[in-house]
């Protein structure tokens, strides 16, 4: 019960649907009591009118009125009695009826309600054209009987009916509420970088400066985002300067005989200023993957930007003696700013290099699936545990136990540049069984210009 009452204070369209339903409830009872008392009326009415009928037919036809005789059954209660009122003195019981009826004689014409044997009836008395009185006679509770079963069956249509609008009301008050649902539906669908204004016109008044607020509220956060993105990429070109100054200085000093001591401080300084620099470019990267502003998609070959990653990255693959290379003949195009694919290609390889132990091996694939472009770089590397997998795209999260030299940044970067452009990505194990090695799986849309081997 306390969560119907929760959620009947939280649900406008609850309430809304309550109160209709009540407010036809209370107009149907009213309009069955109102149909019902004036069908009652009315058949009592016609059950008069009955009477007059019979009293004019008598009258026309002349006829001689006898009396049943006290082994005949009749049904007492829809039995309409015609005698003269003169007989009315000559009345004998009968079980439990009278032959005739035992009516005052001194009546006079017209309508009344008389009780007769302590039964209540309703009576016609008329006056012949041959100046003989007749009285017409029918029991009140026969009467009343039919008359409440012919109101009944006036009350059916609402009995009918109002079932069925309640289900018309439910219905229309749900679809009047479907814009709402709609409009929630699209933004909670919507990727953290599409922050550009939603299309009010379609939508009803009532919700439209709602509408018009959330869009003031994006434009806000946009602006707020790039003012961010900006602070980010200015505090790194500022840093890229004298960093760069103190690697160049780093350099000429490690040029110079100096006693072995003070060649091992060297080392752990030019590595420091090394990563400082890497952490710079790794945030101007970052910046540019979270920058709000569309890049034009064009049809770029898949192969020839894993070409051009690996001519950047070769020489650092090298370094620690890891096999690296493409596997299969297959080329795909995928629909997609070039820059874009090169930054999540470039990071997703340079992150596989970092991890993977000297000696490892490092392959990069390219498939089609249905109408996606399937990327995957797979290496022989320790892997990132199911719990930690999605925290790694976090900024500067490393993974446990991880000693490798990096940002933290790298798979931020992906994630970012894969929201932006409606990528989807996804970690696994190279190695299933193992549970060793990390597979990245990218699925990007395709261009329709289909895949070939080369």
């Amino acid at each position: 019960m306390d969560g119907f009452k929760k959620r009947l204070s939280e649900s406008i369209q609850l309430r809304l649907s309550i109160a209709l339903s009540l407010a036809i409830l209370i107009v149907a009872i009213l309009a069955g009591i109102f149909a019902f008392v004036s069908a009652l009326d009315e058949a009592h009415e016609m059950q008069d009118a009955t009477l007059r009928q019979v009293a004019v037919l008598v009258d026309r036809q002349q006829m001689t009125l006898r009396y049943p005789g006290s082994g005949v059954e009749d049904d007492d209660e829809s039995r309409v009695s015609v005698q003269y009122l003169a007989d009315g003195s000559k009345a004998v019981e009968q079980g439990d009826a009278w032959l005739p009826l035992p009516l005052p004689t001194t009546l006079s014409d017209g309508i009344s309600t008389l009780d007769v044997g302590g039964e209540p009836y309703r009576v016609l008395v008329k006056t012949t054209e041959h100046g003989d009185r007749i009285a017409v006679a029918q029991e009140i509770g026969g009467r009343d009987k039919d008359a409440r079963e012919s109101a009944l069956r006036s009350l059916l249509p609402f009995l009918i009916l109002f079932p069925v609008l309640l289900l018309v009301v439910a219905d229309l008050v749900r679809k009047l509420f479907q814009p709402i649902a709609t409009l929630s539906s699209e933004i909670d669908q919507r990727p953290e970088q599409a922050l550009h204004a939603i299309d009010e016109s379609h939508l009803p008044a009532e919700i439209r400066p709602f509408v018009v607020a959330i869009n003031r509220l994006f434009k806000r956060v946009r602006q707020s985002m790039e003012a961010q993105g900006r602070f980010v990429a200015d505090a790194a070109h500022e840093l890229r300067s004298p960093l760069t100054a103190l690697s160049l200085q780093a350099e000429r000093l490690a040029s110079v005989d100096m006693p072995v001591e003070a060649r091992e401080r060297l080392l752990p300084l030019q590595r420091g200023i090394e990563r400082g620099r890497y952490l710079i470019d790794q945030l101007l990267t970052l910046a540019k993957a979270q920058s709000v502003s569309p890049a034009s998609a064009v049809p770029v070959s898949v192969r020839a930007v894993y070409a051009r990653v690996l001519e950047d990255l070769l020489e650092l693959a090298e370094a620690k003696q890891i096999d690296i290379g493409v596997e299969g003949a297959d080329d795909a195009y995928v629909l997609m700013h070039e820059i874009d694919l090169i930054m999540l290609v470039k990071n997703l390889v340079d992150n596989a290099i970092r991890y993977t132990p000297p000696g490892g091996k490092i392959d990069l694939y390219v498939d089609i699936e249905q109408d996606a472009v399937r990327l995957q770089i797979r290496d022989s590397g320790p892997g990132i545990p199911p719990e930690e997998q999605e925290r790694v795209f976090d900024p500067f999260y490393r993974s446990l136990g991880s000693h490798q030299i990096g940002s933290g940044l790298g798979l931020s970067i992906v994630k970012a540049i894969a929201d932006r452009t409606g990528a989807d990505v996804r970690l696994g194990f190279n190695d299933e069984k193992a549970q060793s090695g990390l597979c990245v799986s990218v699925w990007l849309p395709h261009c329709g210009r289909g895949s070939y081997r080369r």
